[in-house]
């Protein structure tokens, strides 16, 4: 449920917001032509992209390029609020604020990655503070104004300890990445994600990617999913001493009982019965 939103346009689009949620909610979002740096007022999530998810907390932010993202933001005892902070990066609007700067100190990356994320840093905790100001007196704000504060954030975020990171994620910031279903589905196996949140990932319907996975791996989603658990499950079993139930977490499995119901249903034992077969031999 969104609580509050506030938000300053720039050539009648949406270019700093500040939004307030009661959890739980999902935030769903493809930015299609655009980069977007978050910063989480308040509040933990895990935010995920079609092949990386990040956590992040309180006074972290992510920069993120442009494609498909989605967080579940959870009530937890001391979280019932999420506040956050987003500024959206056009292309088009930060070649007009740059003109011909922004070559000087951004750098090609061979890394391609969608999120990058960014710990605590008591200049951008500064910043953020500062422009609370705006929020509340709305009528002082100008398009000179947001040029300046979208520079200012850049340099800011070029002055943190992730400025190598920076630098390289600004690079290919607007450059979509070529994805295809293999890479999404081996990036999240083990991420607990839906049928459905991985068909979102892909920028795909739920009919589409199960005619597109049934073709990829002669296999439904769920069943084909369930089979990489397991196998990862039987390794750890193997060569690990975390308990079942650690190994049933690890794998993405609801529960413990479910977790052996599974595992027999495929190895014909329970998971203790196979560990214990294992120090026999």
């Amino acid at each position: 449920m969104i609580l509050n939103h506030q938000k300053f346009d720039f050539r009648n689009k949406c270019l700093i917001e500040k939004i307030a949620i009661k959890a739980p909610f999902r935030l769903n979002t493809v930015f299609q032509n655009e980069g977007c740096f978050i910063y989480f007022l308040e509040g933990k999530t895990k935010i995920y992209s079609a092949t990386e998810k990040a956590p992040v907390e309180t006074g972290e932010s992510v920069l993120l390029k442009c494609g498909t993202y989605f967080a579940d933001l959870l009530k937890y005892q001391t979280i019932e609020k999420y506040e956050i902070l987003v500024f959206h990066l056009y292309p088009e609007i930060l070649r007009e604020i740059y003109a011909d700067e922004i070559p000087s100190f951004i750098k090609p990356s061979p890394k391609k990655s969608f999120i990058h994320k960014i710990a605590a840093a008591d200049i951008l905790q500064r910043f953020v503070e500062s422009l609370q100001f705006y929020f509340d007196h709305p009528g002082l704000v100008s398009d000179e104004l947001l040029k300046l504060k979208i520079k200012e954030l850049v340099l800011l975020l070029l002055h943190t300890k992730n400025a190598d990171s920076i630098t390289s994620l600004f690079a290919d910031l607007f450059e979509p990445r070529n994805l295809n279903v293999k890479e999404i589905i081996n990036s999240h196996l083990f991420s607990g994600l839906s049928i459905d949140d991985l068909a979102a990932l892909s920028n795909l319907s739920i009919s589409t990617f199960n005619r597109t996975f049934q073709t990829l791996y002669n296999d439904t989603p769920a069943n084909y999913i369930k089979m990489k658990r397991l196998e990862k499950a039987k390794e750890l079993l193997s060569v690990s001493s975390l308990t079942v139930s650690e190994i049933a977490f690890q794998t993405c499995f609801n529960d413990v009982a479910h977790f052996s119901r599974s595992f027999k249903e495929v190895y014909r034992c329970t998971p203790t019965s196979f560990r214990s077969s294992l120090k026999k031999s």
